[in-house]
């Protein structure tokens, strides 16, 4: 079995057993280059606005590199999730209608000392019995072993405490990948960021999508407003999250079906 796949060309069944064996599947070259490009022109000035709050708020020291929460009206966010990449994927694993969690960036160079670089996993609620979320990562460069391409410990999302070090470091894979594919994996997974021993930064996007019921890293529908989100297309309502809103007065508690706040069929 192996980890890597052209996009769109992977059965269900293959995704289903590379996600079930390893914990992480790579699309190759998924998303268009354009886009991409985009993605990269806007990621420096997005960092620059969260880092000045990271240091203003006294938290930067192990945040270097890191920028949260990118969702915006005007950048490249609505049209990335407006594509619904690996949708069929995303659905088979949290068994139909998800909601993104968190979109998030990383831009890693020699001089970032960032909690990337721990090994870690995505979810603090451990369960094997149920899938509760997946992560995304979509390299904005060539993901290399030179420039701190992701580590994998493959099969660790069936393993409830943090593998030691020395055998994470033994046994662990780098994630190979060209920038716009798709990196899909098990929240549960173990996994850290690579040393990244170049002169030039390695970028990426890092997104997460959970069950409708699982709270969301930041009210993005309340963020971006809830007039905004009637002008978008019902697969951006879903997966944004206004869908799955909570009333915060007995006005919107006591309203007709269709209207509710949180839908019905978003389990």
């Amino acid at each position: 079995m192996k980890n890597s796949f052209a996009y769109n060309k992977a059965t269900l069944k293959e995704f289903r057993e590379t996600m079930d064996n390893y914990g992480w599947i790579i699309y190759e070259r998924a998303i268009p280059q354009k886009l991409i490009s985009r993605i990269t022109s806007e990621l420096e000035s997005a960092y620059e606005k969260r880092r000045q709050i990271q240091i203003s708020n006294g938290i930067a020291g192990n945040m270097a590199g890191t920028l949260h929460h990118l969702l915006e009206k005007d950048n490249f966010s609505l049209p990335l999730l407006e594509n619904m990449y690996c949708n069929r994927e995303l659905r088979d694993f949290l068994g139909g209608n998800y909601i993104l969690n968190g979109i998030n960036g990383v831009i890693n160079s020699q001089s970032n000392n960032a909690y990337i670089n721990n090994i870690h996993r995505d979810v603090r609620t451990f369960s094997v019995e149920q899938n509760f979320m997946i992560q995304m990562i979509i390299p904005l460069d060539d993901f290399t072993t030179s420039n701190g391409a992701t580590h994998f410990l493959s099969g660790s999302h069936k393993i409830d405490q943090v593998p030691d070090e020395k055998h994470f470091r033994l046994y662990a894979k780098q994630a190979i990948a060209k920038k716009g594919s798709i990196i899909l994996f098990n929240s549960n997974l173990w996994h850290a960021a690579g040393t990244n021993f170049t002169n030039k930064p390695r970028r990426a996007l890092t997104l997460g999508f959970t069950k409708p019921y699982i709270k969301q890293q930041f009210d993005y529908p309340r963020y971006l407003g809830y007039d905004f989100g009637k002008n978008l297309t019902d697969g951006l309502r879903q997966v944004i999250g206004y869908n799955a809103r909570i009333p915060a007065s007995l006005e919107e508690y006591y309203v007709p079906r269709e209207r509710r706040m949180y839908q019905a069929d978003q389990g």
